[in-house]
């Protein structure tokens, strides 16, 4: 059985065949055309604008007491109020602001940490990559959480910034071992090679030549630290670690719990809250997707686009991976014929 081939110059009515393979693989490398990523961006900035002006537009304080007491949503309280009166809505709104704070500032801290510690040792190699090592194998090892509720269980008045400082010093590890064993596999390329020839610095190479080709990667890891620090956050607020005094999503379940609002039949007081969570959760968890189908050709949708020529005939082309070409349609049907004749 011999393989068909197509002349990739066929003409098509957008111009050559070969002209679409090219555009069209650049637009699938383009992370922002991806659904998955597009998506998650667009949830994401808007929970990052609710962050910055929810405390703004939100009707009421969310502290503030009123005689509404459980009522459910209605036109004065969209989202029902608390025992005390309180209005769920506002609550949601200012909470927004403490979640996304500390998700951002712990992945910027673990990444900062996992990228110098990991791009260095993998790229130095030798006692420098001895010592880095087993500096991340030591915080590999280190249960988290139990770590994050004891110090912030421990020091008084632990805000935002000191939870955020906790989890990112303690979330740095595995990101940095990923990056370590990819910069393992690029210090010996040519390009390097080529650039360590022309007596370009070590630091020169690996801002300008080894970091470009892992900013996929460091994005990733950073995406997946967010998602760690905001469930971290939420989960220290539930169980009454951080201050109660602050609003979150977490405090809001937590007087939720405490005050059994569902026995009492107040679905309201706890149902936008976990809304909140869950779809800040399947944002993060998109994008992440889409930077793994970005890095990955393999994970990319295998389906097919048809092409038509000027012939009549069909080209199809492969979406994923390498563009694939089979013959058009009529030497299909012309080769079959002399096969069976």
């Amino acid at each position: 059985m011999t393989l068909a081939t197509t002349d990739l110059n066929a003409i098509t009515p957008d111009g050559p065949a070969s002209d679409l393979i090219g555009r069209s693989k650049r637009t699938r490398l383009r992370f922002v055309a991806n659904r998955k990523a597009a998506t998650g961006l667009a949830v994401l900035g808007f929970f990052l604008l609710i962050s910055v002006i929810g405390p703004w537009i939100a009707p009421y304080d969310p502290s503030k007491r009123s005689s509404d007491l459980i009522q459910p949503p209605s036109a004065a309280h969209w989202f029902g109020t608390t025992h005390l009166g309180q209005d769920v809505f506002s609550q949601v709104l200012v909470g927004t602001r403490s979640v996304i704070f500390v998700g951002f500032l712990a992945g910027a801290v673990a990444t900062i940490l996992s990228v110098l510690i990991g791009v260095t040792a993998g790229y130095l190699g030798g006692p420098a990559d001895e010592g880095l090592s087993a500096l991340s194998n030591v915080f590999l090892v280190i249960p988290a959480l139990p770590l994050i509720i004891i110090i912030t269980s421990t020091v008084e008045e632990a805000g935002d910034t000191v939870v955020a400082l906790v989890i990112g010093l303690t979330s740095w590890a595995w990101n940095a071992r990923v990056l370590r064993a990819q910069t393992l596999s690029l210090r010996r390329r040519e390009y390097i090679e080529a650039a360590r020839a022309t007596g370009e610095s070590t630091w020169r190479l690996i801002l300008f030549e080894v970091l470009p080709n892992l900013t996929a990667i460091i994005a990733s890891g950073f995406v997946g630290t967010v998602i760690f620090a905001v469930m971290s956050e939420i989960t220290l607020a539930f169980i009454g670690i951080s201050s109660t005094a602050d609003w979150n999503w977490g405090t809001i379940l937590f007087w939720a719990q405490s005050q059994q609002a569902l026995a009492q039949g107040a679905w309201w007081w706890f149902v936008p809250a976990g809304l909140a969570i869950a779809i800040l959760g399947t944002a993060l968890s998109l994008v992440n997707f889409g930077i793994d189908e970005f890095v990955s050709p393999r994970l990319r949708s295998s389906g097919r686009t048809k092409i038509r020529t000027a012939t009549g005939g069909t080209v199809r082309m492969r979406v994923g991976f390498t563009p694939v070409l089979a013959t058009t349609a009529r030497t299909i049907e012309a080769r079959n014929g002399k096969e069976q004749s």
